[in-house]
């Protein structure tokens, strides 16, 4: 497959007779594509010799704000209750488990299918918040950004757009507690994690579609004086304005742990110590005060919300409704990858609302009471924001869109105003047809050009990983 730095220089011109443009819905679309990027767009045309006809409805593709590519090898496997008080904590253990298998050949297997997966989704840039850096024993590999130079290249192979978050984890609990053996191969001293960030800013420089930012796994494994020098470190040009993610609030466990230690909640504590801004994106942010939520809410940072894995892992609620009444900012992640639907997290987020308030329609604004196109919208820009893209229909902005397929009955016969709310709250079955990332297409008919040896080689490294001895 052809690099994405190689985006195509010549002027490329499509059709759709419906397209979701930034101003809304919009009939009889001609555009065109240069360097990989949006050149023009007008309304009400009619389709050209030059143009591509796209048969269906066109959108924009969506950013996936958080993804640990390793953990999509695990789906379904943790289904089975050995505990009963089974929890994230029971599951972390099975996980840590099968990390002690995985060889950089295994991640590379692993997420170039995850990636082909996410395309036919519908999503075109992945937040991958990484952070198995080491060999099985807890060493560095030669080069200390082998495992990230694995997700680089898969990425590169699927022709996913990527951006790459190299975690800093040095402890197993609040105050700098030691890391425990099955945390070997996250492990990363402040300095050491400070030269993997350079080599893998050496890595995507000038990368057409992939980023980097900054990452501290937790409150839990990161003090506050290594969290002050990575940020003073890195607060310069190019990174000091990339974004900045961290996990939060995602257990009631970890909230105790947290005022034991410091008196203060997880969030409160950040808002309070280090400062929140619109660099950050907090994943998960579950529980929260209403000060917690409205100081997420008036800093722009965006609450990173996993719905099918939060509740894969019975993690709770986001108070979503009302963090949408004070303009808070959102995106969404398939996280351990046990759905990689853009449907089922919204649908999944939208309907917890519903099922915690025992009302429906919950997440509308007053400017947007369709609440299929609020969500829509509202993942998108959070999306964007989390992972430093441009994603959207606009000129300027990368040239990555998706085409739904229009022989599915609700999308052919539904007008523009209903089109979004049929396609999450009444199908089932993936209607991505075709998906292009910076002009080039990638997914066409449903299908990915490697699709075969890539799911071929992803059956091996199950049986491997999984059930062999």
């Amino acid at each position: 497959m052809n690099s994405l730095n190689q985006a195509n220089s010549d002027l490329q011109h499509f059709f759709a007779e419906r397209a979701l443009l930034p101003s809304g819905w919009a009939d009889n679309v001609l555009f065109s594509v240069k360097n990989g990027r949006f050149h023009s767009f007008s309304t009400n045309c009619a389709a050209t010799d030059q143009a591509t006809t796209l048969s269906g409805p066109v959108l924009p593709t969506m950013a996936n704000v958080h993804s640990h590519a390793f953990q999509r090898i695990m789906a379904g496997a943790a289904e089975v209750s050995l505990n009963p008080n089974d929890s994230f904590w029971s599951w972390r253990d099975l996980m840590y488990k099968i990390v002690q298998k995985l060889t950089p050949d295994d991640a590379h297997i692993i997420a170039k299918q995850l990636y082909i997966d996410m395309l036919k989704a519908g999503y075109t840039q992945v937040g991958e918040f990484h952070y198995l850096h080491h060999d099985i024993g807890g060493k560095h590999y030669g080069q200390l950004g082998e495992m990230s130079n694995q997700l680089i290249s898969a990425a590169d192979d699927a022709g996913m757009g990527l951006t790459l978050l190299p975690v800093l984890y040095s402890h197993s609990g609040f105050g700098g507690q030691a890391p425990n053996a099955g945390q070997a191969r996250f492990i990363h001293s402040t300095d050491s994690y400070l030269t993997l960030h350079q080599a893998c800013a050496e890595k995507l420089a000038n990368h057409a579609t992939h980023k980097l930012g900054i990452c501290f796994h937790s409150l839990r494994a990161v003090t506050k004086s290594q969290i002050d020098t990575v940020l003073q470190t890195l607060n310069t040009t190019p990174h000091k304005t990339s974004p900045i993610h961290i996990h939060i609030a995602e257990q009631q466990k970890e909230v105790q742990d947290s005022v034991s230690w410091s008196g203060q909640r997880p969030v409160e504590w950040l808002h309070n110590e280090i400062g929140l801004n619109d660099r950050w994106c907090l994943v998960h942010a579950t529980h929260l005060t209403d000060a917690e939520r409205q100081a997420i809410a008036a800093s722009q940072a965006i609450a990173g919300l996993c719905p099918t894995t939060e509740a894969n892992l019975g993690d709770g609620i986001f108070p979503a409704v009302e963090f949408e009444k004070e303009h808070g900012r959102w995106g969404i992640g398939s996280d351990s990858h046990v759905s990689l639907s853009i449907v089922e997290e919204l649908r999944t987020l939208e309907y917890g609302q519903r099922l915690r308030d025992q009302q429906r329609n919950r997440l509308y604004r007053p400017e947007q009471t369709s609440v299929g196109d609020n969500l829509y919208q509202q993942a998108l820009l959070g999306g964007n924001q989390a992972c430093d893209v441009s994603l959207g229909l606009a000129v300027g902005h990368r040239a990555d869109f998706m085409v739904l397929d229009e022989s599915q009955p609700f999308i052919a016969a539904s007008e523009s105003k209903d089109l979004l709310n049929r396609w999450l709250f009444a199908t089932n079955k993936n209607l991505v047809k075709d998906v292009f990332v910076a002009g080039q297409q990638r997914i066409k008919n449903f299908h990915h050009e490697e699709e075969e040896a890539s799911r071929c080689a992803f059956i091996q490294i199950i049986k491997k990983v999984m059930y062999d001895a």
